[in-house]
């Protein structure tokens, strides 16, 4: 029998799963119309204690040929406070749409929402960002930022980002935006055992529309997540900061004991196709984690709208990052698109454009990076910038073009392609007539529409840090027991200088840069490169590097600044970038581009930025001409009064070195 519903029921279907009045309370939920009976239960508790009440549903079923049905129930009384659980005969479970819950989110929790906004929350303003190329992208893990910060009075929690402590670190180093890793209710932590050590990342979903309770101070109390939740929204706004939040609709913590699976089951995952047929029992695994979400699937696809939607309206989220969107199909991330534009256009939205494995659905029709230009207002990593910088995401100790100093290669064809690579991150992935696609690392033609598509970075939380993989490649190849902080001081000076090269790359570059917390402090994990399980000692920032490297903040901090002081780095198109931005012939193992005639209206007529990777002084020409120096030997100002004159500069080793006239 079919599953799915018309249009019309789609788009009118409320997934508001209950409605609370002071006199009775509705619930509904869509389920199988087959089910022989579904019951929803009223507790009095979040966990333990049997039932208050049980109250038998009533089907009302979608249309002929079709499974669905919409169950209802309306039970008498006030039930503010209470907790409630649906069962369609596949156990228990607090519905798909749960708003609130309780300890461990096994249950739905009937709570007044106005009971959970902060002090002005009615003042509450998103912050001002006129183009996604203003957007300076900052990475952060809840537990790993505070959680080793000997001032945090909620280390570990969402209250954390509301510490001025906190507050005074992102808008010192510059940061205006904040991507906070999973924060909805997930599954691998046990909030009853918050004594013990625990951690994950949270990529494990459970319930997609509640806060996680083990960032609260309380997570028996239901409103107390969702409260702590806006608190840390509103302080980021008030310091002119966005809030972006890593969804996952990919996949689920699991299938038997998803809410999903409970509520109707194999409704809302993909099977294989074996032989050319649907398989009745092999699930697809396209998020490498056991099964996919079919986003196709209207009631899937509308779950999804309406999460994001949900996440915007309640707590004023400014933009989402979908974990594994390769696994999505081009469709629903259009419509979540259209969506989002209906209620705020500058509502972000980016994506891995990858999957995890083999999805069900040809990769025609999914939101991988290829297809990124079906897909306008939505953006994706640049794993070509990305591996060409600091080496192959499948072999930590091959490095990338920041190697080029301690290698030997003589492959000036590896070389070449390393350049071209990083060329192509350079100008955000789109069409432009200086690069050679034959010799880009992954794409053999441009994907990005307009350069706010592409997201360029050089790590992130999935992966060995920055100073994890210049250690691995590069400064002590091969020998994975050494620390950084065993290194002499000749090998440390030269890993400062990688690492400030490579984020000088991803700064003036034409795309949205985005960069892991902790990297303004030489963060790094001992070498740990997927850490979602790993203790605080292995992924906690160390906070006592901003005394021991200051230098390195403050190139950050500057390199940041000079970006967005400088509309030539951020043009936010793609004719203007190839109007503006040239490409200056240099070595390989350099990288050299001008932005001219006063790119993006900008105060210097001409900048030319040049990145050298060899362990050697390099050469390069430029258009003749009286030049102020603003970036060389790792120290950036924008106020110098250094001038250079000629046809031919001198990039010292392993810098940039940044000049305008």
């Amino acid at each position: 029998m079919a599953t799915t519903m018309t249009r019309a029921q789609v788009q009118n279907f409320d997934f508001n799963e209950m409605d609370c009045g002071p006199e009775e309370t509705t619930f509904r939920l869509f389920a199988p119309a087959t089910a022989k009976k579904v019951v929803v239960r009223i507790y009095k508790e979040g966990i333990g204690g049997k039932p208050l009440k049980t109250v038998v549903m009533k089907a009302t079923p979608l249309g002929a040929g079709q499974e669905g049905a919409i169950w209802t129930a309306v039970v008498k009384g006030n039930l503010l406070g209470r907790f409630y659980t649906f069962d369609t005969g596949h156990g228990e479970t607090p519905g798909v749409f749960a708003k609130a819950v309780g300890v461990n989110g096994q249950r739905a929790a009937i709570v007044n929402m106005v009971n959970s906004f902060p002090d002005d929350w009615c003042c509450d303003q998103h912050p001002v960002i006129k183009s996604p190329a203003d957007l300076v992208v900052y990475e952060l893990h809840h537990r790993d930022f505070s959680i080793a910060r000997p001032d945090a009075k909620y280390p570990g929690k969402f209250l954390a980002l509301t510490e001025p402590w906190a507050i005074e670190h992102l808008k010192q180093l510059g940061v205006n935006a904040v991507h906070i890793l999973p924060s909805y209710d997930y599954g691998s932590v046990d909030e009853t055992r918050l004594n013990e050590p625990q951690y994950n990342w949270g990529y494990d979903p459970v319930n997609y529309n509640v806060p996680e309770g083990s960032y609260s101070t309380d997570p028996y109390d239901p409103l107390c997540r969702i409260r702590e939740f806006k608190q840390m929204v509103q302080a980021l706004h008030k310091a002119g900061i966005a809030v972006i939040l890593d969804v996952v609709y990919n996949h689920t913590y699991d299938i038997d004991h998803s809410n999903f699976q409970r509520t109707f089951p194999d409704y809302y995952y993909r099977k294989e196709i074996v032989n050319g047929k649907l398989s009745n029992s092999k699930y697809s695994n396209g998020s490498g984690c056991g099964n996919e979400t079919a986003s196709e699937k209207p009631m899937m696809r509308r779950f999804m709208i309406e999460s994001v939607k949900y996440w915007f309206n309640e707590y004023r989220i400014d933009g989402f990052r979908f974990d594994l969107m390769g696994c999505h199909d081009i469709e629903t991330m259009n419509e979540i698109r259209k969506a989002v534009d209906q209620i705020d256009p500058s509502i972000f939205i980016y994506g891995e454009g990858w999957s995890a494995g083999q999805c069900a659905l040809p990769t025609e029709q999914l939101g991988v990076k290829a297809n990124i230009s079906q897909m306008p207002g939505i953006a994706a990593f640049s794993d070509e910038m990305r591996d060409a910088l600091r080496g192959p995401f499948s072999d930590d100790n091959i490095p990338g073009w920041l190697g080029i100093g301690s290698t030997t290669t003589d492959n000036k064809e590896e070389l070449s392609s390393l350049k071209e690579s990083i060329k192509f991150g350079i100008v955000g992935a789109i069409n432009h007539p200086q690069i050679d696609m034959s010799k880009v690392n992954y794409s053999k033609t441009p994907w990005a529409n307009e350069p706010t598509q592409m997201m360029a970075y050089v790590s992130c939380h999935d992966d060995m840090c920055l100073v994890d993989r210049l250690m691995a490649s590069v400064i002590d190849k091969g020998n994975h027991t050494s620390q950084f902080s065993n290194l002499n001081s000749q090998l440390k000076e030269e890993l400062i200088r990688l690492n400030l090269l490579a984020q000088t790359a991803v700064f003036t570059s034409q795309g949205v840069p985005f960069m892991l917390s902790g990297e303004e402090l030489l963060r790094n994990k001992k070498g740990v490169h997927n850490s979602f399980e790993s203790p605080d000692s292995i992924n906690h920032l160390d906070w006592d590097n901003l005394q021991r490297y200051p230098q390195v903040f403050k190139y950050y901090q500057d390199l940041i600044a000079l970006r967005q002081h400088h509309p030539a780095f951020r043009l936010g198109d793609a004719d203007l970038v190839r109007k503006h931005l040239e490409f200056l012939p240099s070595p390989a193992c350099t990288v050299a581009f001008r932005l001219k005639n006063y790119a993006g209206r900008d105060d210097w007529r001409d900048i030319i930025v040049i990145l050298n990777a060899s362990r050697e002084a390099q050469k390069v020409s430029i258009p003749k001409g009286m030049y102020t120096v603003v970036c060389q030997d790792g120290e950036i100002n924008e106020q110098s009064t250094s001038k250079i004159f000629g046809r031919t500069v001198s990039v010292n080793p392993q810098s940039a070195l940044i000049i305008h006239n």
